[in-house]
């Protein structure tokens, strides 16, 4: 991470689109085996009528039917809010009459239906609006991840350069703000490594939604390490002295 800091900045932009690029990548693949097949199962299993007009949602569904039901993502009509049935996935989207939910391991979110909707709810719209609108998704939630960690590394790299830069004052490293700046900039790529290696892990089944969780936390911590290690190792200042040098002699 030293090594960016007197290095140009469009060699740190082109090392940092490498790393975003994979994990955009490892994304679009879960949202590919885990969510989406999931959508078009649910999909497949609407009636042939139901609409969302008005602020409600009209289905001829009775009762609380499950559509799809995985490890990741559960989908759930439950028009009357009768279902008691445990959440077994990790994600519940659960559509009532007036709104719908959307549940985890932090809880509930409850949303309205907007006034302005007017969606169909059934399997013939519904089927080949998903099948043409899933590869935009997919190529969307690329530039998405893309766009986010560019702009995270850059404010984040403007909070933490001042850091940096006092640190490289106090060890008497050759760090100006632009070289701070990069240095800060760089530190930030191991944690995103590390978080893209555990949502591969939790598409695997390897790592569940909690160790996820965590990991996201840890991931926090590793680029605060980087961001306080890589300084020392940035040479020092041409002229400064190493220790146990004497000033007194001559070449």
């Amino acid at each position: 991470m030293a090594a960016f800091a007197p290095a140009t900045l469009s060699r740190l932009l082109l090392v940092e689109l490498i790393v975003a690029v994979l994990a955009a990548g490892v994304i679009v693949w879960l949202l590919a085996v885990a969510w989406f097949p999931t959508i078009r199962q649910a999909i497949r299993q609407l009636p042939e009528q139901g609409a969302i007009r008005n602020k409600q949602l009209a289905s001829p569904l009775n009762g609380a039917q499950t559509l799809a039901e995985t490890n990741f993502l559960m989908i759930v009509v439950d028009l009357e809010k009768q279902r008691n049935a445990t959440q077994t996935s990790d994600l519940l989207i659960e559509f009532h009459k007036n709104n719908f939910q959307v549940c985890s391991i932090f809880g509930c979110m409850v949303f309205d239906y907007p006034a302005g909707w007017n969606v169909e709810f059934n399997r013939p719209k519904l089927t080949p609006w998903w099948e043409a609108w899933e590869p935009i998704f997919l190529g969307m939630s690329a530039v998405i991840v893309i766009a986010g960690l560019f702009l995270s590394w850059a404010l984040l790299a403007t909070i933490y350069c001042g850091v940096v830069r006092l640190l490289g004052f106090f060890k008497d490293r050759d760090l100006n703000w632009r070289s701070s700046w990069r240095l800060a900039s760089a530190a930030l790529m191991p944690a995103a490594l590390l978080f893209t290696a555990g949502i591969f892990g939790y598409g695997l089944g390897v790592v569940d939604l909690i160790r996820l969780v965590l990991l996201f936390g840890l991931h926090l911590v590793v680029g605060w390490v980087y961001l306080a290690i890589s300084p020392w190792f940035v040479p020092r200042l041409p002229g400064v002295l190493q220790r146990g040098e004497n000033p007194f002699v001559s070449e």
